[in-house]
């Protein structure tokens, strides 16, 4: 996944890191991407079904009365930051670095906002995502990349440099 500059963190997440200040945090050392093992995939694959199925789907108006809030799932339910925020938490205890697994904000084929979690390895860029149980390459997904975490700092975010957004000259 090309990645351009540092960019405008969302609200959703900059209220998230406030109450989970750990989580959001620079890193040091190596972050480039993992070689992803087939034991490692297997994890990735059962969190990713075990998630999907187990969470039930609710809008933040539903759940808080609020238009976003970045949290993990509140009773067994949430929207799509909180799946991601979830499969996040579980295959960091599995064992992934949080500089391989990015919160990722795309737009849906429809124009709507949506997020999904971005797995790095040495073999690609993944989509883990609630409306679907296939992992797939990013390329492969239908959406428009807008941005993501910095691989370097989890409280940072950069743009996905698709080439789609670039502005076009015209001649005349």
């Amino acid at each position: 996944m090309p990645i351009g500059g540092i960019t405008s963190q969302p609200i959703g997440h900059f209220e998230f890191c406030q109450a989970h200040r750990n989580e959001c945090r620079a890193h040091r050392g190596n972050t480039g991407p993992a070689r992803l093992t087939d034991y490692g995939w297997q994890a990735v694959q059962t969190i990713n079904l075990s998630v999907n199925a187990t969470i039930e789907p609710v809008t933040d108006e539903e759940l808080y009365g609020r238009e976003e809030v970045w949290s993990y799932p509140k009773n067994g339910a949430g929207d799509c930051e909180d799946f991601v925020l979830e499969k996040r938490r579980r295959l960091i205890k599995a064992g992934f670095s949080a500089t391989d697994l990015l919160i990722t904000v795309v737009r849906k084929p429809n124009g709507e906002g949506h997020a999904v979690l971005t797995l790095r390895s040495t073999q690609g860029d993944y989509v883990l995502d609630n409306l679907s149980d296939e992992i797939l390459p990013w390329s492969e997904t239908p959406y428009t990349f807008l941005k993501r975490q910095a691989s370097f700092d989890s409280g940072r975010w950069v743009k996905v440099e698709t080439g789609r957004d670039l502005p076009v000259a015209a001649l005349r």
